[in-house]
């Protein structure tokens, strides 16, 4: 049946304790099967030529059943008018990576997102971030020193879609996804929308390490980027990179970043919060003074708008990065977050 043979030895999760790990019913699920193998095996001919008959969606599900209704929905989007088009958006947004989840079809449609992004801008930053998305943890509004750049879910706390799917395997298969089309991806980096750039910027960093490819594109688009909040953006990102391993280079930079007073203020804040995310020390006294001075209503403003802190935003006061500082400062305060 189609192209791909699964592994049928790879147990999968029986319980569902609630969309990721919410609180809920518990009862007995069928057996799910496991989409990162499915996912690996797509061929380059089947993205490429958005073949979408020779996936088999039938087998996988998102946040409303069957997956199968996927590639209508992609199809609709690429080629319907401005209202077809819009509308199938937003049902591959609530189906996909419903109230910020992920899915197993999600991550089937991380190939064919990127490409009907590359070849037609009309939707373009929204299916980048739908991509981040189904690649992403669900956040929850987590802006903690462990939380700010956590991508994936850890091996041993499993959480489970509504359907039964073990959404740590769902992020996994979408973030391999991500890194086999990173070179596509990356090409939007040149987009003249700054929405599109700020979308790359997060969906590029889920890209699961060794990522040095990536991080030295993100250095060199950093390098030219004249818009402040993208370059926040890509400092992040480029931090996320280097998160799962802390790896002390990127470290070492970031800590270099945020001391330098040549550099935006927005670069040197957004390097201190990877800074603090990378590092286990205590906040140093002469990082809360720089902050204390640095971030104005001003500055706060401009960064309410780059995915990181827009996911921990009070909703109302748009002051994203005023919530992370405060978690980071008061992590007893947020010992939830890490459950």
């Amino acid at each position: 049946m189609g192209w791909i043979e699964t592994d049928a030895s790879t147990p999968a999760p029986k319980r569902w304790e609630g969309w990721e790990g919410w609180a809920g019913w518990a009862g007995t699920l069928p057996e799910r099967e496991d989409v990162r193998p499915v996912v690996a095996a797509i061929p380059r001919i089947v993205k490429d030529d958005l073949r979408y008959d020779a996936v088999p969606w039938a087998r996988f599900d998102h946040a409303y059943g069957s997956a199968q209704d996927v590639p209508g929905l992609l199809e609709s989007v690429r080629l319907g008018d401005a209202k077809a088009s819009e509308g199938a958006l937003t049902t591959l947004w609530n189906s996909l990576a419903h109230q910020g989840g992920t899915s197993t079809a999600g991550a089937l449609a991380v190939p064919f997102l990127l490409r009907i992004a590359f070849a037609h801008p009309r939707h373009r930053a929204s299916l980048v971030r739908l991509t981040a998305a189904v690649a992403h943890r669900m956040p929850w509004g987590d802006g903690t020193r462990g939380g700010l750049l956590r991508v994936g879910l850890p091996a041993d706390r499993p959480r489970y879609e509504p359907a039964g799917s073990l959404a740590n395997w769902s992020i996994e298969a979408a973030r391999s996804a991500v890194a086999a089309d990173a070179a596509l991806l990356l090409h939007l980096l040149d987009d003249p929308d700054p929405e599109v750039r700020h979308a790359v910027a997060h969906a590029s960093a889920v890209v699961p390490p060794p990522a040095p490819v990536v991080a030295a594109v993100l250095h060199g688009r950093l390098a030219v980027e004249d818009d402040p909040a993208v370059r926040a953006s890509l400092v992040l990102a480029i931090g996320q990179l280097a998160w799962e391993t802390r790896e002390p280079e990127t470290t070492a930079t970031m800590h270099a970043w945020w001391r330098d007073a040549a550099r935006p203020p927005e670069v040197r804040v957004s390097a201190a919060l990877a800074w603090l995310c990378l590092t286990d020390d205590s906040i140093p006294a002469d990082l809360d003074a720089f902050l204390d001075t640095t971030v104005t209503d001003d500055l706060v403003e401009l960064l309410a708008v780059v995915p990181w802190l827009d996911a921990v935003e009070d909703l109302d006061k748009r002051n994203g990065l005023l919530v992370c500082l405060h978690q980071m400062h008061h992590p007893e305060d947020f010992a939830w977050f890490a459950d």
